[in-house]
């Protein structure tokens, strides 16, 4: 049903504590055991890369969540760059650091698997954004709380 971006697994280890939110994490841990929620292995290495200890450990822990491109991805992925401003997405600063991206990953897993992509980015005008990627190619796309709206999620 989701494909999670980096972005959103950052605002939940940061924001909502596995501590005092022991009702928010049960859910969303039942909805990782089911299938529900996956990701990439591109998003892996961003959290590697950059996040902070809990949410590096939490994923390292997970690693089945984040799964490694088949070839319809990769077909999709080049469907996206054929848009010659979507090309953008890849940023050159993260390319001269060596920087990963998984954004066109995440959107071809969604589109190829008929998933959301759940990120914190927003869709602006004339941008490589992922809400306009995914506009682009009809792959629905939400926030972290409009996937908490859809799970039906109050506490």
């Amino acid at each position: 049903m989701y494909v999670f971006d980096t972005s959103p697994f950052s605002t939940l280890f940061r924001n909502f504590y596995r501590p005092r939110f022991p009702s928010l994490w049960q859910r969303f841990d039942e909805l990782i055991a089911d299938g529900s929620i996956v990701s990439t292995r591109e998003a892996l290495f961003e959290i590697q890369d950059s996040a902070d200890d809990g949410l590096r450990d939490w994923a390292t822990d997970n690693k089945g969540l984040f799964a490694i491109p088949n070839a319809a991805e990769g077909a999709f992925i080049s469907e996206v760059f054929q848009v010659a401003h979507f090309r953008q997405i890849i940023e050159l600063k993260k390319l001269l650091k060596g920087g990963r991206n998984a954004d066109p990953f995440l959107i071809a897993k969604a589109a190829v698997e008929g998933r959301a992509v759940v990120t914190m980015e927003s869709r602006k005008p004339n941008a490589a954004k992922i809400p306009n990627i995914c506009e682009h190619f009809d792959v629905p796309c939400m926030s972290l709380e409009e996937f908490m709206e859809a799970e039906n999620w109050q506490f």
